[in-house]
């Protein structure tokens, strides 16, 4: 909008106003109250299950599945194989006549559902799972063959009697097998390096699907979103070729059968040390002396607990190094980085285990206590990948940028391995809410060595993320927040999922609701949910129960919709044409979406004054008049002058008073 100048006078003051031509004249035809204030449809209703508080109601229930896993690494073949006991506990009122398991290797399969829905289809596969056998052992110890029947990357387990609800168990015995993919894998794959071959192991055993309150079996199958799980406690070994290290989720239970006496000294080392010990040096990885023996195999035994998955890498090439992350009320945890000799050095691997230290540290200080006695940082080629107590990230990574997939992979303990919401239709609630607490550890690590944050997930563009997300919000082809995760191209996958979602809680923090009144509810949020399976409603219901606002125009515009902002000023006047009483400024919504806004006075002395326009302003207005009381003749006045708003057209957001 082209401005154009417009003379203006009061009394003996003549004021030239730089203002949008249409402005003054008319509404804007996009805003509507009604519209913007509607009652808010939650997706998910309040139940006994779920309160209208956002907590877990007086009847919230939630299945649990413990695990106990046997499995054999062969390097040459590639095969993993392996034998699992489920122990499943039915704490759902419902008895289940089936039981539903995810087979998400089945991904990789030329046939698979998820292969149709990329950007191009896939050129390399495996065969998927190879189901050997399926049996189910009663309360009583009876074990029994049973019928399965596999579709995609799910399988259904036919019970011979139904598992009673409140609390009925049983023990279910899979026997499988599968090829591990290559580097097109993703999430999971084999890869190459100088000392061999880098094993990243995850989805790796035929996991339970949640049956919960929402839809019962949440069978979606596995497309390319990621993943929701119930809780449990792991016992899981790995047989590899004894020159192989092996680095799991949770704890390792025999250190004295895998690893050298030195090793184990230096561990006992790094678990009192807040500067990074060495392991296992580059100098070692090819020296037959690093391993407790030569030939034949070694059984490497782990134990995690109150977790919803586990994931394990696997290398020859492995250079390892240590040290303590303290945590808060005087614990501590240990914090291990395993990669190649490729990867070493103090501008790249050589400082991972400082970033993820000091990630861990901060998150555990700020929201909620890092749980696990271990975490790991893997490098491989799957680029940036989650899981409980560990991640997989780029051997490649430097300096900043291997601070930031560190900080952001680690992050993801807290959502939604802690806070376990259902990634394969929300992936906002972990992307989103773990972009959005890495945007304050960027800011926190090393005093702000690589801060602000501008990266793949968060104003990419290097710039203010106001300005950029408004871009964003501007496409129209762009899917909204609240849309399965699945239904989200590629292509809007960061902007939206990561940036949108992140951007959106920071200026609930910063602008709508202030840190002093949502930091304690956000840490509440948490540690409420965690380990449980929170929907959006909840986090939308908690949120304004914990913090005393009403937030429904927010979610509806932001969340549910992709409205853009525009907020204008539209005249200057002196009250009653004497500056000494104060001034009037004329401001406008001219776009559908709300938000609260700082109007700036500047006066021709160079002071200013601030005053705060808040969202209920627009309940009942599309343009309305803000007294300002001051003495001085006025320069100029503006709205959101620090840009912190996604005001997609600034031009009508200042007036230059002459």
């Amino acid at each position: 909008m082209t401005p154009s100048t417009a003379r203006v006078l009061f009394g003996s003051v003549l004021l030239w106003l730089a203002m949008p031509v249409t402005a003054a004249t008319a509404d804007s035809a996009a805003f509507n109250p009604q519209q913007a204030f509607a009652p808010f449809d939650y997706p998910q209703p309040a139940t006994a299950y779920r309160s209208a508080s956002g907590k877990p109601g007086p009847a919230y229930w939630q299945n649990r599945a413990d695990y106990h896993i046997t499995a054999t690494l062969d390097p040459a073949s590639r095969e993993l194989g392996g034998s699992e006991v489920i122990s499943y506990t039915n704490n759902s009122p419902d008895a289940l006549d089936v039981l539903w398991l995810q087979l998400d290797q089945n991904r990789y399969r030329k046939d698979a559902r998820g292969a149709f829905t990329g950007d191009k289809f896939p050129t390399e596969f495996t065969d998927g799972y190879r189901i050997a056998s399926v049996a189910v052992e009663d309360a009583h110890g009876r074990k029994q063959a049973v019928k399965w029947v596999v579709s995609d990357t799910r399988m259904q387990v036919r019970l011979p009697d139904a598992l009673p609800g409140h609390g009925g168990k049983l023990r279910l015995h899979v026997t499988w097998s599968f090829t591990v993919p290559g580097e097109f894998g993703g999430r999971m794959d084999v890869n190459a390096s100088k000392n061999g071959e880098i094993f990243e192991i995850a989805q790796w055993y035929p996991r339970m699907a949640v049956y919960d309150d929402l839809r019962g079996w949440d069978t979606a199958p596995y497309l390319n979103s990621e993943f929701y799980l119930e809780y449990g406690d792991f016992d899981y070994s790995v047989t590899v070729p004894s020159n192989m290290i092996v680095v799991g989720s949770g704890e390792l239970l025999n250190p004295e059968d895998v690893l050298t006496a030195t090793q184990q000294k230096r561990l006992a080392q790094a678990r009192h040390s807040d500067k990074t010990v060495m392991i296992r040096t580059a100098a070692e990885v090819v020296q037959p002396s690093s391993r407790p023996k030569a030939g034949g195999t070694l059984t490497w035994h782990f134990r995690m607990q109150n977790t919803r998955d586990v994931a394990f890498g696997a290398s020859a090439a492995y250079v390892w190094d240590a040290a303590r992350i303290n945590l808060p009320e005087g614990k501590t945890a240990l914090a291990m980085s395993v990669y190649p000799v490729e990867s070493a050095g103090p501008q790249a691997w050589g400082r991972a285990t400082e970033f993820l230290k000091a990630s861990t540290e901060y998150f555990s200080r700020q929201w909620y206590p890092y749980p696990w006695p271990v975490a790991i940082n893997e490098a491989g080629t799957a680029g940036g990948m989650e899981y409980p107590g560990i991640t997989f990230d780029s051997k490649r990574a430097k300096g900043k940028s291997l601070h930031m997939v560190i900080a952001h992979e680690i992050g993801h303990i807290w959502f939604p391995m802690i806070v376990g919401s259902n990634e394969r239709r929300d992936a906002w609630m972990d992307e989103g809410f773990n972009t959005f607490i890495d945007v304050y550890e960027d800011d926190a690590f090393n005093h702000g060595e690589y801060a602000p944050k501008r990266d793949s997930e968060y104003a990419p563009g290097g710039g203010n993320p106001a300005d950029e997300i408004a871009k964003v919000m501007l496409d129209t082809d762009a899917p909204p927040l609240l849309i399965g995760a699945d239904m989200v191209p590629e292509k809007y996958r960061h902007p939206i999922t990561y940036f949108k979602a992140a951007f959106g809680m920071v200026l609930l923090r910063e602008q709508i609701i202030g840190p002093e009144r949502f930091d304690p509810a956000f840490r509440r949020y948490i540690a409420t949910w965690a380990y449980k399976h929170p929907s959006p409603s909840d986090f939308f219901r908690f949120m304004e129960s914990e913090t005393g606002e009403d937030l429904g125009w927010f979610w509806c515009g932001w969340f549910q919709h992709n409205w853009t902002l525009d907020l204008a000023v539209q005249k200057v006047a002196y009250t009653d044409g004497d500056y000494r009483k104060g001034v009037d400024v004329t401001i406008a919504n001219l776009d559908r979406l709300v938000l609260p806004a700082t109007l700036d006075v500047v006066y021709d002395d160079g002071s200013k004054q601030q005053v705060r326009v808040p969202w209920e302003t627009w309940q009942q207005h599309r343009h309305y008049v803000v007294h300002v009381d001051g003495t001085r003749q006025v320069s100029s006045v503006s709205i959101d002058p620090d840009h912190a708003l996604p005001d997609h057209d600034r031009s009508n957001n200042s007036l230059q008073v002459k």
